[in-house]
């Protein structure tokens, strides 16, 4: 793929562009997810993509060595995370993410239009994209399933934190859509660095390891469209935000997972995060998903 194919995800769009855009990524998503099951925050076609990963179940040759370590450490880190395995590292953190995510779109969930009253493409847009978001943490709790931790349980995060994402859909869209778009940016970044982990730590399990990245790309796929989805709502100025909040964002949420430290060299992702523009993305990812018109070459 040559470099030159995409522009930076922090490229300059006009107003009339960025509506454009809202209508294309609308058409997108009608098709992407199929129908939206609103009573069970939920899309028809995620809902039996999920289905048949239950369907046809892989698991581990080898199951973890010590799954209470994870079960110690998965809600709250009890153990210094240097002592533990990588392995239990990569799964703790994986609940920690979802978890966030979790609380962010239950939050948002009683705050945005329900579909009978979004008169808006982007109200519309806005509903389809909490119901995805539901999908990918089921996605999340199917992946740590798959290796063996079928007791996890999704508790609440602290209660400030848990009122700090109540409150965030209802501020005006000035304030909240720089940070909405930093932190869609934020999970892909971290996407990617999660699916390389998987080649490392899962050499010897390669069912679990093809499982693991199917599972994974149904979410980075919605996701990377998300990052195009919520760019759209910011004019140059908040284009300018949005860059300067990459590194305090990233710096912020992963700090409150200790996980991520330990695996992957945040700076770096950092780096990624403010230089993202969908070159890397690989061909049968960009297939399936939707990037701004104003982001291509």
């Amino acid at each position: 793929m040559g470099s030159a194919q995409y522009l930076s995800i922090f490229t300059v769009a006009s107003k009339q562009q960025r509506q454009a855009n809202f209508d294309n990524y609308w058409e997108f998503t009608q098709h992407h997810g199929g129908e939206l099951l609103e009573a069970d925050k939920d899309l028809a076609k995620k809902r039996a993509k999920l289905q048949h990963f239950k369907d046809n179940p892989v698991k581990l040759r080898t199951p973890l060595s010590n799954p209470d370590l994870f079960y110690r450490n998965y809600v709250d880190m009890q153990d210094d995370p240097k002592t533990l395995d990588p392995m239990i590292l990569m799964l703790t953190g994986m609940y920690k993410f979802a978890r966030h995510e979790w609380v962010g779109i239950k939050g948002a969930w009683d705050v945005v239009p329900n579909m009978a009253n979004s008169h808006s493409v982007e109200d519309k847009i806005s509903r389809v994209h909490l119901a995805e978001e539901f999908c990918h943490w089921r996605l999340f709790d199917e992946m740590l399933r798959t290796c063996g931790l079928t007791d996890i349980e999704w508790q609440p995060l602290s209660p400030v934190k848990e009122w700090i994402y109540e409150q965030f859909p209802k501020f005006p869209g000035f304030l909240m859509d720089s940070p909405a778009f930093v932190t869609e940016l934020m999970g892909v970044t971290y996407y990617f660095y999660l699916h390389r982990l998987f080649d490392t730590l899962l050499a010897d399990e390669p069912e679990v390891r093809e499982r693991l990245k199917e599972l994974l790309d149904e979410i980075t796929i919605d996701e990377i469209a998300h990052v195009g989805q919520r760019r759209n709502f910011i004019g140059p100025i908040g284009m300018k935000v949005s860059k300067w909040l990459v590194k305090p964002f990233y710096t912020l949420f992963f700090n409150d997972i200790p996980e991520v430290g330990q695996l992957f060299d945040v700076k770096q992702m950092i780096k990624d995060g403010e230089a993202f523009d969908f070159n890397e993305v690989p061909d049968y990812m960009i297939a399936r998903s939707w990037i701004p018109s104003y982001c291509k070459a």
